[in-house]
């Protein structure tokens, strides 16, 4: 299997610094700061962005699989993740991810749907990655 790469460079102190992450060879990037990390204020990204998007996309390419393997192909899942930062024990914690995701399937029941999300949410690499997080909810639909 390939290795993905991330970097990142931070410059300054916490509060007055500021940094810019970068995605592979660098086609994606952001800045962050303190602010926009920790008090959702301000320009920027934070890496909490990050992990949400990437719990996003392997949740719908992991049920977009499992939906083709049962024979109900998709013609999209979209997903968005929630990532909330709290302070646990006065240090910033990860304490959910609120996994979002529509989608469009002809042929599947809601109940055949609603399973098939659930086994994607523990089956997708990526929550497994994060099973530290204490918890990651589901809320999961077909589209009208």
């Amino acid at each position: 299997m390939a290795v993905r790469k991330g970097s990142a460079e931070w410059r300054g102190d916490l509060k007055g610094g500021e940094g810019n992450f970068a995605l592979g060879n660098g086609e994606i990037s952001a800045s962050y700061t303190f602010k926009s990390r920790f008090e959702g204020e301000g320009p920027g990204s934070n890496p909490e962005e990050l992990i949400g998007a990437a719990q996003a996309a392997c949740y719908a390419m992991q049920l977009a699989a499992m939906l083709g393997e049962a024979g109900t192909p998709a013609t999209s899942i979209r997903a968005t993740a929630n990532v909330e930062l709290r302070f646990v024990d006065d240090a910033p914690t990860i304490t959910k991810i609120a996994i979002d995701a529509t989608g469009d399937v002809p042929g599947i029941s809601d109940d055949d749907f609603t399973a098939k999300a659930q086994e994607a949410k523990q089956a997708c690499l990526i929550s497994r990655a994060l099973a530290a997080v204490p918890e990651i909810t589901l809320e999961a639909r077909l589209a009208s």
